[in-house]
């Protein structure tokens, strides 16, 4: 998929969250919009290899969304790629749907529960570990919060999977720079984040998290990696990305439009207009 591809691709799911989110009227926009274009790049841009038909397929690549509070993008994806049906998702955050507000197993497509945050990232340090034990050659990708970088389990995993070279590995972390209370400078800092990364052991890339030339030219090349490391990639991001009202905002990570004048203003925003 061509560049501008991908850009309309990404303006269509967000306006497919916006969509869902009208009618369950739950889940984390802001947060699902600054990770959107990192998602895309992955699942429509030749990244990750998978199945919509056979979501078990063995020698599918693994996705950990560790995250997993950002589910309401992940399943829009995972329903416009053909993983389950549209209508399972319009039911998304309601009773009796397999849809949860946090990433739920059940869902064709997701790999593991996520939500209880630096979970989801242990989850994905063992996969890649079974899958050197197996020798296997799928790789396994997680997308982690930079707030969830607060949590001890992430440096766990981190140590664990430098020791046993699990260069299967890649931990992209959505830099937003904002937890669920602020800016995350202000809660607990935790920059040199590149440097924390590499102290323990990773190789790390930078890149802004909203440019697809630079998602893909980093993504693209990470089956020809010859380093034993695991990669984590720090994408720069802004939080509710898009809604120009809302970026970057203190406390913005539960946003929500209230009304019919307010979804009608997120669109508007959302597509130029």
């Amino acid at each position: 998929m061509c560049l501008q591809k991908l850009r309309d691709k990404t303006l269509e799911i967000k306006n497919l969250v916006l969509d869902v989110f009208e009618q369950g009227h739950t889940g984390h926009i802001a947060s699902s919009y600054s990770c959107a274009e990192i998602l895309v790049a992955l699942f429509y841009g030749n990244i990750l290899r998978f199945d919509p038909q056979n979501p078990k397929w063995p020698d599918r690549d693994r996705f950990i969304l560790s995250k997993g509070h950002a589910g309401i993008i992940y399943y829009s994806i995972l329903s416009d790629l053909g993983f389950f049906p549209k209508e399972e998702l319009m039911r998304f955050g309601s009773a009796g749907s397999i849809c949860g507000v946090h990433v739920d197993g059940r869902v064709p497509g997701v790999e593991a529960n996520a939500g209880s945050l630096a979970g989801g990232f242990g989850v994905a340090v063992g996969m890649a570990h079974a899958a050197k034990l197996d020798l296997k050659n799928h790789l396994v990708f997680a997308l982690l919060g930079d707030g969830e970088c607060y949590e001890g389990a992430i440096w766990e995993g981190a140590m664990h999977a430098a020791f046993y070279k699990l260069n299967n590995l890649i931990a992209i972390v959505d830099h937003n720079h904002m937890c669920c209370t602020g800016f995350i400078e202000n809660r607990m800092g935790i920059e040199p984040l590149d440097k924390k990364w590499e102290a323990f052991g990773f190789d790390v890339e930078c890149i802004d998290g909203h440019n697809f030339d630079e998602i893909l030219n980093v993504l693209s090349r990470i089956r020809c990696r010859k380093s034993s490391k695991p990669l984590c990639i720090i994408a720069d991001t802004v939080k509710a990305h898009g809604l120009i009202s809302v970026e970057n905002t203190p406390l913005c990570h539960g946003w929500a439009p209230k009304s019919a004048e307010a979804f009608s203003k997120a669109r508007a925003e959302l597509n130029g207009r």
